[in-house]
Protein backbone atom coordinates (compact mmCIF):
# COMPACT_ATOMS: atom_id res chain seq x y z
CA UNK A 1 0.00 0.00 0.00
CA UNK A 2 2.91 2.41 0.98
CA UNK A 3 4.79 1.96 -2.38
CA UNK A 4 1.60 2.31 -4.18
CA UNK A 5 1.26 5.96 -2.69
CA UNK A 6 4.77 6.25 -3.43
CA UNK A 7 4.44 5.36 -6.88
CA UNK A 8 1.55 7.84 -7.14
CA UNK A 9 3.26 10.67 -5.76
CA UNK A 10 6.62 10.11 -7.50
CA UNK A 11 4.64 10.02 -10.66
CA UNK A 12 4.79 13.42 -12.95
CA UNK A 13 1.21 13.65 -13.65
CA UNK A 14 0.09 13.31 -10.38
CA UNK A 15 2.65 15.60 -8.77
CA UNK A 16 1.82 18.02 -10.87
CA UNK A 17 -2.10 17.69 -10.47
CA UNK A 18 -1.55 17.84 -6.69
CA UNK A 19 0.84 20.51 -6.84
CA UNK A 20 -1.48 23.05 -9.19
CA UNK A 21 -3.94 21.68 -6.60
CA UNK A 22 -2.43 22.87 -3.84
CA UNK A 23 -1.83 26.24 -5.69
CA UNK A 24 -5.23 27.14 -6.64
CA UNK A 25 -6.89 26.12 -3.32
CA UNK A 26 -4.19 28.54 -1.73
CA UNK A 27 -4.71 31.01 -4.01
CA UNK A 28 -8.68 30.57 -3.28
CA UNK A 29 -7.84 31.18 0.31
CA UNK A 30 -5.68 34.14 -0.10
CA UNK A 31 -7.76 35.95 -2.57
CA UNK A 32 -10.97 35.36 -0.87
CA UNK A 33 -10.12 36.27 2.70
CA UNK A 34 -7.53 38.81 2.09
CA UNK A 35 -6.87 40.13 -1.33
CA UNK A 36 -10.32 40.82 -2.53
CA UNK A 37 -11.72 41.92 0.88
CA UNK A 38 -9.69 44.93 1.13
CA UNK A 39 -9.77 45.60 -2.62
CA UNK A 40 -7.33 47.44 -3.25
CA UNK A 41 -5.76 44.80 -5.48
CA UNK A 42 -8.59 44.71 -7.51
CA UNK A 43 -9.26 48.50 -7.69
CA UNK A 44 -5.79 48.73 -8.83
CA UNK A 45 -6.27 46.34 -11.47
CA UNK A 46 -9.54 47.80 -12.70
CA UNK A 47 -7.79 51.23 -12.71
CA UNK A 48 -5.31 50.23 -15.02
CA UNK A 49 -7.84 48.71 -17.24
CA UNK A 50 -10.19 51.85 -17.37
CA UNK A 51 -7.22 53.92 -18.18
CA UNK A 52 -5.50 51.68 -20.73
CA UNK A 53 -8.98 50.99 -22.54
CA UNK A 54 -9.62 54.76 -22.58
CA UNK A 55 -6.46 55.45 -24.22
CA UNK A 56 -6.89 53.21 -26.77
CA UNK A 57 -10.64 54.09 -27.17
CA UNK A 58 -9.15 57.53 -27.67
CA UNK A 59 -6.81 56.44 -30.10
CA UNK A 60 -9.27 55.38 -32.47
CA UNK A 61 -10.97 58.37 -32.06
CA UNK A 62 -14.16 58.17 -30.16
CA UNK A 63 -15.91 60.23 -27.49
CA UNK A 64 -15.89 58.69 -24.09
CA UNK A 65 -18.78 59.24 -21.57
CA UNK A 66 -17.65 61.92 -19.24
CA UNK A 67 -15.83 60.58 -16.14
CA UNK A 68 -18.04 60.24 -12.77
CA UNK A 69 -16.39 61.99 -9.31
CA UNK A 70 -14.15 58.84 -8.82
CA UNK A 71 -14.77 56.47 -6.12
CA UNK A 72 -14.65 52.71 -5.25
CA UNK A 73 -17.70 51.61 -7.29
CA UNK A 74 -16.56 53.86 -10.23
CA UNK A 75 -15.55 51.17 -12.32
CA UNK A 76 -17.44 52.19 -15.91
CA UNK A 77 -15.68 52.92 -19.29
CA UNK A 78 -17.87 53.80 -22.34
CA UNK A 79 -18.64 55.40 -25.25
CA UNK A 80 -20.33 58.85 -25.53
CA UNK A 81 -24.70 57.71 -26.43
CA UNK A 82 -24.19 54.54 -24.03
CA UNK A 83 -23.97 53.41 -20.36
CA UNK A 84 -21.01 52.06 -20.76
CA UNK A 85 -19.49 48.74 -19.93
CA UNK A 86 -18.79 48.32 -15.83
CA UNK A 87 -15.58 46.13 -14.65
CA UNK A 88 -16.78 44.21 -12.07
CA UNK A 89 -13.73 42.37 -9.76
CA UNK A 90 -14.43 38.74 -12.03
CA UNK A 91 -13.43 40.50 -15.33
CA UNK A 92 -10.70 42.28 -13.94
CA UNK A 93 -8.46 39.36 -14.75
CA UNK A 94 -6.14 38.57 -11.55
CA UNK A 95 -8.03 34.85 -11.06
CA UNK A 96 -6.58 34.19 -14.68
CA UNK A 97 -3.41 35.73 -13.51
CA UNK A 98 -3.45 32.90 -10.71
CA UNK A 99 -4.37 30.15 -12.95
CA UNK A 100 -1.84 30.88 -15.41
CA UNK A 101 0.97 31.22 -12.60
CA UNK A 102 -0.26 28.35 -10.66
CA UNK A 103 0.32 26.01 -14.06
CA UNK A 104 3.85 27.30 -14.43
CA UNK A 105 4.64 27.11 -11.28
CA UNK A 106 3.68 23.52 -10.87
CA UNK A 107 5.10 22.22 -13.91
CA UNK A 108 8.27 21.54 -14.18
CA UNK A 109 11.15 24.33 -15.64
CA UNK A 110 13.96 25.85 -14.79
CA UNK A 111 13.47 29.08 -12.68
CA UNK A 112 15.13 31.55 -14.76
CA UNK A 113 12.51 30.42 -17.46
CA UNK A 114 9.73 30.69 -15.01
CA UNK A 115 10.92 34.78 -13.91
CA UNK A 116 10.56 35.85 -17.85
CA UNK A 117 7.90 33.84 -19.08
CA UNK A 118 5.38 34.56 -16.07
CA UNK A 119 5.65 38.03 -16.02
CA UNK A 120 5.06 37.87 -19.82
CA UNK A 121 2.25 35.93 -19.63
CA UNK A 122 0.42 37.93 -17.05
CA UNK A 123 1.33 41.07 -19.26
CA UNK A 124 0.27 40.56 -21.94
CA UNK A 125 -3.13 38.11 -20.49
CA UNK A 126 -4.06 42.03 -19.31
CA UNK A 127 -3.16 43.64 -22.71
CA UNK A 128 -5.71 41.55 -24.07
CA UNK A 129 -8.19 42.00 -21.16
CA UNK A 130 -7.80 45.82 -21.87
CA UNK A 131 -8.77 45.35 -25.77
CA UNK A 132 -11.40 43.16 -24.31
CA UNK A 133 -13.12 46.19 -22.52
CA UNK A 134 -12.45 48.43 -25.28
CA UNK A 135 -13.76 46.29 -27.97
CA UNK A 136 -17.13 46.01 -25.36
CA UNK A 137 -17.60 49.45 -25.41
CA UNK A 138 -17.51 49.40 -28.71
CA UNK A 139 -19.92 46.82 -29.34
CA UNK A 140 -22.04 48.42 -26.71
CA UNK A 141 -22.19 51.26 -29.17
CA UNK A 142 -22.36 49.76 -32.72
CA UNK A 143 -24.38 46.75 -31.96
CA UNK A 144 -25.42 46.45 -28.13
CA UNK A 145 -27.87 43.16 -28.70
CA UNK A 146 -24.80 41.81 -29.25
CA UNK A 147 -22.93 42.56 -26.00
CA UNK A 148 -23.74 40.08 -23.91
CA UNK A 149 -22.71 37.21 -26.46
CA UNK A 150 -19.65 39.18 -26.99
CA UNK A 151 -18.96 39.30 -23.33
CA UNK A 152 -19.89 35.63 -21.93
CA UNK A 153 -18.99 33.32 -25.00
CA UNK A 154 -16.58 35.26 -27.64
CA UNK A 155 -14.02 36.79 -25.39
CA UNK A 156 -14.29 34.56 -22.68
CA UNK A 157 -13.01 31.85 -25.41
CA UNK A 158 -10.29 33.94 -26.51
CA UNK A 159 -9.07 34.62 -23.45
CA UNK A 160 -8.95 31.04 -22.47
CA UNK A 161 -7.65 30.22 -25.91
CA UNK A 162 -4.57 32.61 -25.14
CA UNK A 163 -3.99 30.76 -21.89
CA UNK A 164 -4.17 27.79 -23.33
CA UNK A 165 -1.53 28.73 -25.20
CA UNK A 166 1.04 29.93 -23.50
CA UNK A 167 0.29 26.28 -21.03
CA UNK A 168 1.04 24.63 -24.36
CA UNK A 169 4.21 26.74 -25.27
CA UNK A 170 5.71 26.82 -22.07
CA UNK A 171 5.16 22.75 -21.64
CA UNK A 172 6.46 22.25 -25.16
CA UNK A 173 8.91 24.60 -26.07
CA UNK A 174 10.05 26.03 -22.99
CA UNK A 175 10.08 23.88 -20.08
CA UNK A 176 12.76 21.58 -21.26
CA UNK A 177 10.53 19.36 -19.09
Amino acid sequence: MLEKIRTLVTNPLILFFLKSSFLFLLWIIVYDFWINPAQTFDLFVIDQLLTQGRFILELLGYELIPDAVYDTDYRTLGLDGTHGVWVGDPCNGITIFALFVGFIVAYPGKLLQKLWFIPFGIITIHLLNVIRIAALCIILLEAPDKLEFNHTYVFTTIIYSYIFLLWYWWANKLSNA
